[in-house]
């Protein structure tokens, strides 16, 4: 976990938000992908949290259990993702980064 700076073309000011880093790299599961999330973010509501998409969405949208904060989670390796359920889980992990606020996901 570390705290950024402004960066320039992103949407809205980063200025001292915590980043959280997930090396996605050798992920071949969701499951272990729910787990870096959790084990990295340690978030609100971690034990209750519900380990898929929808989960996930009501965290960063509405503040449900595994709300990791204002933030932005770096996913490094991420097209290893790719792979996930024929590509639909990383199409769904963006539409997700696109729709939430202030969690900013970033894709590298």
């Amino acid at each position: 976990m570390d705290r950024i700076g402004d960066d320039a073309g992103q949407a809205g000011s980063t200025q001292g938000m915590t980043v959280f880093s997930i090396d996605c790299s050798t992920i071949s599961d969701q499951r272990e992908f729910w787990r870096a999330y959790l084990q990295v973010t340690t978030p609100e509501g971690a034990s209750v949290f519900g380990r898929n998409m929808n989960a996930f969405w009501d965290a960063l949208t509405g503040g449900g259990p595994g709300w990791p904060g204002e933030c932005v989670i770096r996913l490094q390796g991420s097209s290893a993702l790719e792979k996930l359920d024929d590509g639909r889980f990383v199409r769904q992990l963006r539409q997700i980064a696109v729709e939430c606020a202030p969690v900013i996901i970033r894709f590298e």
